[in-house]
């Protein structure tokens, strides 16, 4: 795709971060309180703010839905197929954070809670996908 004639920008994906906190054999995932994958486990994460660092983003996604604080360890991956979120180009970045406590839902999501890696057969989106990463490591 060209940049626009008149701005010389551009066009760009929306940037997301993805928390994936491991303890142990459990991960924290949220239960989507809104479209798209309403109803679906998920990573918490979220949309990057203009003028935000996509590692203060996760940290704070991480809060907002979970009520947890964390750190990032390092990126995991990174997922950008055009196609893989109905609300259009979104990119995201998938953070190894190091967390712990009791997660109480916040913002968007429905529910917060620890659960079995084992016991996970389907996720929101590519989250499935992301989460076969931590088993890369």
């Amino acid at each position: 795709m060209p940049s626009c004639n008149e701005c010389g920008q551009w066009p760009q994906p929306a940037l997301a971060v993805d928390a994936v906190v491991i303890r142990g054999s459990e991960v924290l995932l949220i239960q989507r309180g809104r479209e798209p994958w309403k109803g679906m486990l998920a990573f918490p994460g979220g949309f990057v703010d203009k003028g935000e660092d996509p590692e203060i983003a996760v940290i704070r996604e991480l809060k907002e839905e979970c009520g947890i604080d964390g750190e990032v360890v390092r990126i995991l991956c990174a997922r950008g197929n055009p196609e893989r979120d109905p609300r259009g180009h979104i990119v995201s970045l998938a953070y190894l954070i190091s967390a712990d406590g009791s997660p109480i839902a916040g913002d968007d999501a429905a529910s917060a809670a620890w659960y079995q890696i084992s016991e996970l057969t389907e996720m929101a989106g590519d989250h499935m996908s992301i989460l076969d990463e931590v088993n890369n490591l």
